[in-house]
């Protein structure tokens, strides 16, 4: 019998080949905004930083096997302030609850283990799939930032601010 349980685990630098892929495959290039190699050594070097993978792990009566799923990036760890970005989550195979998973573990992470009052992500207001999703997570649109980076020599975009809030995610029957 085989048996699939989701992982995540701190990013290694032999993990940045996947990522970088990840992060420029067709499906998922519109939605974020990709980093250097540079950009991610240095993010994994960063204590304030949390780089992880996202592994589908396979286990057969006789062995286990790791398949990398994604990976997502919080910033903010050490913040005074206690507000935690999540910078960046990537999944690599849709539709199979992995970004459901990794949304509860990214929730844990900020508000058990790091006692943040504040969690919060920006999308791109034309990613209407992951606004919903979000929504249903449990985060709430506080409002737009206009024109907040540039898309190329001429044009903006816009990016959509979304949170969560430390009561909520407690009255949501989380610790």
């Amino acid at each position: 019998m085989t048996v699939y349980a989701l992982k995540l685990r701190p990013t290694a630098d032999d993990d940045l080949d996947r990522v970088l892929a990840a992060e420029s495959s067709a499906e998922n290039r519109p939605y974020i905004m990709s980093w250097t190699r540079e950009e991610h050594e240095q993010a994994i070097a960063d204590p304030n930083i949390g780089h992880f993978v996202i592994e589908r792990v396979q286990c057969a009566s006789d062995r286990a096997t790791a398949d990398f799923v994604g990976y997502l990036i919080m910033i903010g760890l050490e913040d005074l302030d206690q507000g935690i970005q999540l910078r960046r989550i990537v999944v690599t195979q849709k539709g199979q609850g992995i970004g459901r998973w990794a949304i509860a573990q990214v929730k844990a992470i900020a508000f058990d283990t790091h006692q943040a009052h504040r969690l919060w992500l920006d999308v791109k207001p034309f990613n209407q799939r992951a606004r919903a999703f979000y929504k249903s997570a449990g985060f709430v649109e506080e409002g737009v930032l206009r024109d907040c980076y540039k898309t190329d020599a001429d044009h903006y975009g816009s990016l959509v601010i979304m949170s969560m809030l430390q009561p909520e995610y407690a009255a949501a029957g989380h610790n």
